[in-house]
C-alpha cells in the first residue's frame, strides 16, 4: 500500500483551511496513496497556545458534522482512506482532541480521541480537550481498513507505552500518529526515536504527521516520517515547510517482525497486572 502524510500549515482562515486538506487528499489520490493522515488540530491555528481562550470554544463541531460530512463524500468519491484529525464537541458539551477514521468508500469506521492531556508553557490542552474515555478495556480501538489494520495515537498519547503496547496487541499493522510538534520541543532526536522504538517493540508501521509553520511563541517543525516495524526511517518530510510524504508500505511484513515473532510469543501478561497500576 502506499500512505501519504500531508504536512501542513494552518492559517487564520479556517474555510482556507479546510480546502487545503481536500486539495491534499486529492494530490494524495493523484499520487497513488491507498490512505492519507493529517496533523492534529489542522483547521485552525494552535489555539492551545494560551490558557483559557473561551472563542476558541466555538471551533469545536461535531462529528458527523459539516467537516466530518466533507471529508467523507471526498474519501468515498477517490477511494481512499483517511485519518483526519479536529476539535470535537460531543452531544453532552464535553470537548476532544480528536481523530475521525474513513474507510476507503466513505464510511466513518469510529473516532479515537486523545486520552492523555498535557499542560505545559505553549501547551495549555487542559483549558479545551476533556480526556478520551474507553468503552472495553483492550485500549485505543484499531480499525480494520480497506487497506489493513489501521490504530491511532494522538500526539501526547505517544509518549505512554500503555498506548502503544495495546494497538500492538491489538494487530495493529499501522499506528497513524497525528502531531503538533515544534521545534526544540524535546531533546533532538528523542520523539522520533521513542515513536521507532514503539514500532520495533510491537511490530508495526509508524506515520507520524506533523504540523508546520510559525505562529508566534510556536514553529512547527514538520518533519513528518514514516517507519517500519524494525524501526527503520523509510521516508520523512521537509523541515519547516508544507509537504506530502508519500511511501510504499507491505503490512505483510508486520507477521514477520521481531516483535511478531519473538516479544509477543514471550510475553507475561499474568504479571504484568500487578505491576502497573
Amino acid at each position: 500500500m502506499r500512505i501519504a502524510l500531508a504536512q501542513l500549515a494552518a492559517s487564520p482562515d479556517r474555510t482556507a483551511n479546510l480546502d487545503r486538506v481536500t486539495a491534499a487528499m486529492q494530490e494524495a489520490k493523484q499520487a497513488g496513496a491507498d490512505l492519507v493522515a493529517f496533523p492534529e488540530v489542522v483547521l485552525d491555528r494552535f489555539f492551545p497556545v494560551r490558557p483559557n481562550d473561551r472563542a476558541a470554544l466555538a471551533l469545536a463541531e461535531p462529528i458527523p458534522g459539516p467537516v466530518t460530512d466533507r471529508i467523507a463524500a471526498l474519501a468515498r468519491e477517490l477511494g481512499i482512506v483517511t485519518v483526519f484529525n479536529l476539535y470535537e464537541v460531543d452531544s453532552a458539551g464535553r470537548r476532544f482532541d480528536s481523530s475521525p477514521v474513513f474507510d476507503a468508500d466513505g464510511r466513518l469506521l469510529g473516532v479515537t480521541r486523545m486520552l492523555h492531556i498535557t499542560d505545559y508553557e505553549g501547551f495549555h490542552e487542559q483549558s479545551y480537550y476533556h480526556p478520551g474515555d474507553l468503552s472495553g478495556e483492550a485500549g485505543l480501538p484499531v480499525y480494520d481498513t480497506r487497506v489493513g489494520r489501521i490504530g491511532v495515537a494522538i500526539c501526547y498519547d505517544r509518549h505512554y507505552p500503555e498506548v502503544m503496547r495495546s494497538l500492538g496487541v491489538q494487530g495493529a499493522e499501522l499506528v497513524v500518529i497525528p502531531q503538533a510538534g515544534t521545534v526544540g520541543e524535546w531533546p533532538e532526536g528523542m520523539y522520533e526515536a521513542e515513536v521507532r522504538t514503539a514500532g520495533f517493540q510491537n511490530g508495526y508501521f509508524t506515520a507520524l504527521c506533523n504540523r508546520v509553520g510559525n505562529e508566534g511563541a510556536l514553529t512547527f517543525a514538520g518533519e513528518s516520517f514514516l517507519a517500519d516495524p524494525e524501526g527503520r526511517i523509510l521516508a520523512r518530510g521537509g523541515s519547516l515547510r508544507e509537504d506530502l510524504v508519500v511511501c510504499d508500505v507491505d503490512l505483510g511484513q508486520c507477521a514477520q517482525s521481531t516483535a511478531r515473532r519473538l516479544f509477543f510469543r514471550h510475553r507475561r501478561p499474568d504479571l504484568y497486572r500487578h505491576w502497573l497500576g
